[in-house]
């Protein structure tokens, strides 16, 4: 589980297991990579902002509100026929980039073009979920959209709206995207990409 998304924290997570042979080999390469297991490279701040955060995760009027504002997201643009995942999740939207863009075939990285264009057009940040993060296995072309907690108010999800729908409108102009560098693992983290000519 992040802990930067529901559970209310600036960083960290937590793994776990039933598995007593599978936990053992991760504690192994927790300590290897990010420290010791009782605080995995975490500072006690952090581990205390997490363990507040799970606790209010859990009231029901944040949980109402939160579903809310991203089920609100979702049925707006969806109603424009934005073609999205459905139904709307707890914590994000989720583009359907190879719908939204069906010009650009999937080599092209479609949803790295439409993460690019709602930053261009109106400075959402989102993340590509497809062919730039895993390669030849990806099976969808999505665009999530995280919806932070307790930080948007009702205009911010209607600005949000606004820009998909505005980049939704000129989706025929969109370009695709090619790699100019690719790391050997994880390339989706430190990819260089520019739009085709």
């Amino acid at each position: 589980m992040s802990a930067k998304k529901d559970g209310m924290a600036n960083i960290g997570g937590f793994l776990c297991t039933n598995d007593d042979i599978l936990a053992r080999q991760e504690k192994d390469l927790l300590i290897l990579t990010e420290g010791y297991p009782t605080y995995g490279g975490l500072a006690g701040r952090d581990l205390e902002a997490i363990a507040v955060g799970i606790q209010e995760s859990l009231q029901e009027d944040y949980l109402r509100y939160r579903i809310a504002s991203t089920a609100y997201l979702g049925d707006h643009i969806s109603q424009h026929g934005v073609p999205i995942v459905q139904p709307p999740g707890g914590h994000a939207i989720y583009l359907d980039a190879k719908a939204f863009l069906p010009h650009i075939p999937v080599d092209q990285f479609p949803g790295v073009a439409l993460a690019t264009e709602l930053y261009l057009e109106g400075g959402i940040r989102s993340v590509e979920i497809g062919s730039l993060m895993f390669a030849a296995a990806a099976q969808m072309e999505l665009v999530r959209l995280a919806i932070p907690r307790r930080v948007y108010t009702q205009s911010h999800i209607d600005y949000v709206v606004e820009i998909i729908l505005q980049v939704f409108a000129r989706r025929a102009q969109i370009k695709g995207m090619r790699l100019t560098y690719e790391a050997p693992f994880l390339r989706h983290f430190t990819a260089h990409l520019e739009p085709m000519p």
